[in-house]
């Protein structure tokens, strides 16, 4: 279950790479743009305003997401990404922090490409950030002996749960695409009590917050809380300094 509210807690951090993604996207009248994981819709308005004669179609996986986007005046619908196929005049497609959710999404990303018209543009962005101490962190907590009761049949993510630049644009390139792939590693300026914490509370804690009563979370989080400030050390001025490294491809399907 995803809150909205907690994910828009630092929207202009989340913003950023997606304007960076789209902003690589050189299409000028395209008749269909698809916003496949369109959160709470904040962002999908901008698709609208730049492309303002194309249709929008958004969806997610969320029904609560798909509630907020709708309160925005977005059409979006409860849609699963494995599941969507594209209609014929579908000239833009944007994934935006999604496909790092989906196993195996290296194969529905070939898929997707095989299956657009030539001359889509397909644009995706992925964290690439499960190596670093705000994931390994969150491992090593879970590992304990306090939580192998609650959390040992638990699926954290790896690593290896989203490709590198060279990987997507291999993928893409032997899908029939020209492909532009690359990363950036934003150092956020992170503010208030626990911001890394409360970062990671709006995503990659929320398969924890799931299984765990509301006793338990409260503890977890106090436990994990701990830990981050080790590694996320405030700065003189209370702020801190959060590395986040991002993966990016935008391709155009060229048969």
């Amino acid at each position: 279950m995803w809150d909205p509210a907690k994910y828009l807690a630092f929207g202009d951090h989340r913003a950023r790479p997606f304007h960076d993604l789209v902003g690589r996207v050189a299409a000028e009248k395209p008749r269909r743009v698809v916003d496949l994981g369109c959160g709470p819709g904040n962002l999908t308005v901008t698709l609208g305003q730049r492309w303002p004669e194309a249709v929008v179609e958004a969806s997610d996986s969320s029904p609560e997401m798909v509630a907020a986007a709708r309160e925005r005046g977005i059409d979006a619908e409860v849609v699963d990404v494995n599941d969507w196929t594209p209609q014929p005049d579908t000239d833009v497609v944007v994934t935006n922090a999604v496909l790092q959710w989906v196993p195996g999404h290296a194969a529905l990303l070939s898929r997707w490409a095989r299956a657009l018209p030539d001359g889509t543009w397909l644009a995706m962005q992925v964290p690439g950030n499960f190596s670093s101490p705000s994931h390994t962190t969150i491992r090593e907590v879970v590992g304990r002996p306090r939580w192998q009761r609650e959390l040992a049949e638990l699926a954290l993510r790896e690593p290896l749960a989203v490709l590198d630049p060279a990987g997507y644009a291999d993928v893409l390139v032997e899908a029939g695409c020209e492909v532009d792939a690359w990363e950036t590693t934003y150092l956020q300026r992170l503010s208030g009590p626990d911001p890394v914490l409360e970062w990671v509370t709006g995503t990659a804690l929320r398969p924890i917050r799931a299984a765990l009563d509301e006793n338990a979370w409260t503890e977890f989080r106090a436990e994990l809380a701990v830990e981050l400030r080790k590694q996320y050390p405030p700065r003189a001025d209370g702020a801190t300094w959060f590395p986040f490294r991002r993966v990016f491809a935008v391709a155009r399907v060229r048969r």
